[in-house]
């Protein structure tokens, strides 16, 4: 299974058997966001067969950080309940605008399952082609799911900051520019304006097309060769709370790159008066 699949191609394959597919919508904590219901938006229609993943709650929840790497008792619980095995194809979908399947999609790697897609242009996609809905819903038999060595990996404080004295890893912040610059305060209000020194910016909006569609091939490598990104070399990913990171990492992976991510991101680093900030363009 290719690592980005079609509406089309997943229509075809609803209902095989070792097929899971899982709503990876997320309830937006960044302020000023729109107020999404991932669950209550789940129930009222998803694509057949589908189980929602609630990411919202696949997380630490004893960190004060938002969206951290859940405990990896949470992970295979998790896919025990939603009767995720281990050599199943997953596919993931969201409902769109933080793309937020791409972190469940890494969240799934850390964890050591592989055979994981995401759907291209997501439920949206699937709605305004008025492709078959579902309200009901699921309960699938538990799974027997184990953990498996990790396939991607994950970065600390400590790490980006020896990172800035060995300059070993690129990173690139998926934030906007306005806020990866500074010229916007950080809508958190325990963050201070700009980025980590020597970092990049490649917006995540940078990635799609205008129908929430994947840019692939030449047209992706272009958005990391205009923000001076060598995908030959080591790269590091951080956003504002780890969620769009996993955009630039997953657009890396369709390249046949790997980029770990920076899971604290600008909620830990932002708000520590102790670490180093720079403003204005890369």
């Amino acid at each position: 299974m290719d690592a980005l699949v079609t509406t089309e191609w997943l229509a075809s394959e609803l209902g095989q058997p070792g097929l899971v597919v899982l709503d990876a919508s997320y309830t937006a904590t960044l302020p000023g966001s729109p107020v999404r219901e991932p669950r209550a938006e789940y129930d009222a229609g998803h694509i057949p067969g589908a189980r929602f993943l609630d990411l919202d709650t696949l997380a630490d929840l004893a960190s004060p950080l938002p969206s951290m790497l859940p405990p990896a008792a949470l992970f295979v619980e998790r896919m025990r309940a939603l009767g995720v095995g281990n050599d199943d194809r997953v596919v993931l979908y969201d409902a769109g605008l933080h793309h937020t399947a791409c972190r469940a999609w890494w969240v799934c790697r850390m964890f050591g399952l592989g055979n994981v897609a995401i759907l291209d242009g997501g439920i949206n996609k699937w709605k305004a082609e008025q492709r078959a809905l579902s309200d009901k819903a699921e309960t699938p038999a538990p799974s027997s799911f184990e953990l498996r060595p990790a396939l991607a990996e994950v970065r600390t404080m400590a790490d980006m900051h020896a990172n800035i004295e060995s300059g070993a890893e690129q990173v690139a912040d998926a934030r906007s520019a306005a806020r990866f610059t500074g010229a916007e305060g950080d809508p958190r209000g325990i963050c201070a304006p700009g980025h980590i020194p020597g970092s990049r910016n490649i917006p995540s909006g940078s990635f799609f097309h205008a129908d929430g569609t994947w840019k692939q091939g030449d047209e992706l490598r272009a958005v990391f060769d205009a923000a001076g990104v060598d995908l030959a070399r080591p790269l590091a990913a951080t956003c504002g709370s780890g969620i769009t990171a996993a955009i630039i990492a997953f657009g890396a992976h369709l390249l046949g790159r790997d980029a770990a991510i920076y899971d604290g991101s600008w909620t830990e680093w932002g708000a520590d008066p102790a670490t180093p900030k720079a403003l204005g363009p890369a």
